[in-house]
């Protein structure tokens, strides 16, 4: 909620009200959620009924993975149900999008889990909001033998590392657990790293404590 804007008896209530929904996407302040508003009334009905239909379709079919928690239309989702990946490694990431990143380095052959968020005490996110327990069933299935903690290189990325390390080393099994190697930036997230230093980052991934 950006509360009353500027001028906001001269907007139509429609066009209010779309304004106040595109304010409520990610990174989105009250100037980019009105040039975003009158962006889309510009456009012809019909591009406004494809943009519409598209966000539909996306909460009517699009679903969690049963293995990785990644978000698919299909489940199994295309990586989980490919038999020429490496079960025996799996990456863990905070968001699906870290999927993308990684997969376009081209160098990783294994599965994945999404987390879904990362551990943030501040914020009121522990282990029972993220998608930690479906991983460590994974592992405690016996199948998986290295598991690669890719959360991102933030204060909160390196806390959840360090917990699931706790956690995975305690699961009675022996499994080996790894880090990327630092040549990702400090603070930075997985999605934005270019696919060299995420590949390199990766092929120099280290045993974590």
């Amino acid at each position: 909620m950006f509360g009353p804007q500027p001028g906001a008896g001269s907007i139509a209530e429609p066009v209010a009200q779309l304004i106040e929904q595109l304010g409520k996407l990610p990174g989105v302040g009250p100037k980019t959620a009105q040039r975003l508003a009158y962006f889309i009334l510009r456009q012809s009905s019909e591009e406004a009924r494809i943009l519409a239909r598209a966000i539909v379709q996306v909460k009517e079919r699009i679903v969690y993975c049963s293995i990785c928690c990644n978000l698919t239309e299909h489940d199994p989702c295309a990586i989980c149900a490919n038999p020429a990946r490496d079960r025996a490694v799996i990456c863990v990431v905070e968001q699906p999008l870290d999927i993308l990143a990684v997969e376009r380095t081209h160098s990783f052959r294994g599965l994945y889990h999404v987390l879904h968020g990362a551990l943030s005490p501040m914020d009121g996110i522990g282990p029972g909001e993220i998608k930690i327990e479906p991983l460590l069933r994974r592992v405690a299935e016996g199948e998986v033998a290295e598991v690669i903690l890719a959360t991102n290189p933030t204060m909160e990325g390196d806390a959840t590392a360090m917990y699931l390390t706790q956690r995975l080393h305690g699961n009675g099994r022996s499994v080996r657990v790894t880090r990327p190697a630092r040549g990702l930036p400090g603070g930075g997230a997985l999605e934005f790293a270019d696919d060299l230093t995420l590949r390199q980052a990766l092929e120099g991934r280290s045993e974590h404590p």
